[in-house]
């Protein structure tokens, strides 16, 4: 019986993130985050994290890996607004660990990693 709870918990860990693709979801509150809203794009991406190196934005540490879906912390962290040349979204920017990371402002969850 347990190994049956346990390989049905693993299928649906697989199988449940696939089916919510290009789909909205809620991050608490009643944050709705669009998961097609614009990121910034693999041709821009270069020329983004140029841009941030150049803006000298201060490095926030956090002992956790930066990985989409991370909740950064309510204070010592400054957002910054994407620049309309890199394309009109929604999220603002950071960075965290040496990485620039969009994130979506009100839940603070980390939406993607620019590398």
């Amino acid at each position: 019986m347990r190994t049956h709870l346990t390989l049905a918990g693993l299928v649906a860990a697989l199988v449940i993130p696939v089916a919510a693709g290009a789909q909205s979801y809620t991050v608490g509150r009643g944050v709705v985050v669009e998961e097609d809203a614009p990121l910034i794009t693999v041709e821009r991406r270069p020329e983004f994290r140029e841009y941030v190196v150049r803006e000298r934005v201060p490095n926030y540490v956090i002992p956790d890996r930066v990985v989409v879906g991370t909740v950064l912390p309510e204070s010592g962290v400054t957002y910054y607004d994407v620049p309309q040349r890199f394309g009109t979204t929604p999220y603002r920017y950071t960075v965290v660990n040496g990485e620039t990371v969009l994130v979506e402002p009100r839940s603070r969850r980390i939406i993607q990693v620019v590398e």
